[in-house]
């Protein structure tokens, strides 16, 4: 039998490891432990999402909570050291570039424990996000790397990544969009009454990167700006918990009835939500490569993405901390549509089953 241990921690992670999982479980001779390290422990951001993603529960759950990012990769660490020791994992495979991920690779790298990372090789440029050093100490450390996109892969062989260890698999978080969108459809007639909202007529927003929203001018000015946009359409934004902690600095916001905060929103809801909207305002990678899927213009409040396909093939537009460039990006897409982009190649559904064929031959040659 051949031992697989999961590794998540935070929202994103959820949407990554049940397409894997599920493709798995067609092979009868690997065994699979999914760890929750705890890292998000919110109920709207953890719990709702493994019952809506038809997700086990949790085999383990870490319970290390929130800190810094010395104190939560440390807690990670050690709890998650203990667990490889009593039970010695053939692979641990962990997801995306969250504190969880860096630091269960660092444990098995220590201890000799091969490592696959779901969704490897994305970079943006700019250490100054932490997101970013997970990535970079994730993909050295790694034994299998499984990238999203093309990029990914010419990202890995500039840095020295043998090309026998990556493969491209496609986007794991489309796999899971592209099983629930059914589901997530049957939500939006009950979400557009209660929202007073209808298709195509409303701009979905969220935030909740440092950069964005630690700072009280910075949200203030983001939020000025949104509520300032022409056309009157309503402004539906799910409020992240970090985001929600500074909103009262934001009173002063003339204007602000027009935005509709909203407590965090399940998977499905925030997926419907996101397939009717005329755009949406974000800084998540993820809803990036969500909203290139559906065809869904997407402006980015970020300088720079570790997903460009998105911008180059996708409905991706990037305008960092320039307002202006918000405004006229808003502008053009009210008017003109915005760009149709096309999906990336891969982005078919099938990327878990791919991951599940080469662990699969791992498993087989011992």
């Amino acid at each position: 039998m051949y031992s697989t241990v999961h590794v998540v921690g935070a929202r994103p992670n959820f949407m990554k490891v049940t397409p894997v999982m599920d493709a798995l479980r067609s092979l009868p001779d690997i065994k699979q432990t999914l760890v929750h390290t705890g890292q998000h422990y919110d109920e709207n951001m953890s719990r709702v999402f493994f019952v809506q993603l038809g997700l086990q529960e949790p085999d383990v759950n870490l319970g290390v909570g929130s800190g810094s990012h010395a104190a939560q990769v440390a807690n990670v660490m050690l709890r998650f050291e203990e667990l490889v020791l009593a039970r010695r994992p053939d692979l641990v495979l962990v997801y995306g570039d969250v504190n969880s991920t860096v630091a269960a690779a660092l444990v098995c790298a220590k201890l000799g424990i091969k490592v696959a990372h779901v969704e490897a090789g994305l970079r943006s440029a700019d250490r100054s996000m932490p997101e970013e050093i997970n990535r970079l100490l994730t993909d050295r450390l790694a034994d299998v790397l499984f990238t999203p996109s093309v990029d990914g892969n010419e990202n890995l062989v500039r840095e020295g990544i043998p090309a026998g260890r990556i493969h491209l698999v496609g986007n794991v978080m489309i796999d899971t969009l592209v099983r629930l969108l059914p589901k997530a459809d049957e939500l939006w007639e009950d979400l557009s009454r209660r929202l007073q909202i209808d298709r195509q007529s409303y701009v979905l927003v969220t935030l909740h990167r440092p950069s964005n929203v630690d700072d009280p001018q910075t949200l203030g000015r983001i939020v000025d700006t949104l509520v300032s946009l022409p056309g009157r359409l309503p402004i539906v934004f799910p409020v992240h918990p970090r985001t929600r902690a500074r909103l009262a600095a934001l009173e002063r916001s003339g204007g602000a009835d027009r935005i509709r905060f909203l407590d965090p929103l399940g998977y499905l809801e925030f997926l419907s939500l996101q397939r009717r909207s005329l755009m949406v305002i974000t800084d998540s990678g993820g809803i990036q490569e969500e909203t290139t899927f559906l065809g869904v213009p997407c402006i980015t409040v970020r300088k720079n993405t570790e997903r460009p396909v998105t911008v180059q093939v996708g409905t991706n537009h990037l305008v960092g901390d320039d307002m202006d460039l918000l405004r006229s990006t808003y502008d053009a897409i009210r008017s003109h549509g915005g760009k149709k982009g096309a999906v990336p190649i891969l982005w078919d559904g099938k990327a878990g089953a791919r991951i599940a064929a080469v662990i699969g031959d791992l498993a087989h040659a011992g």
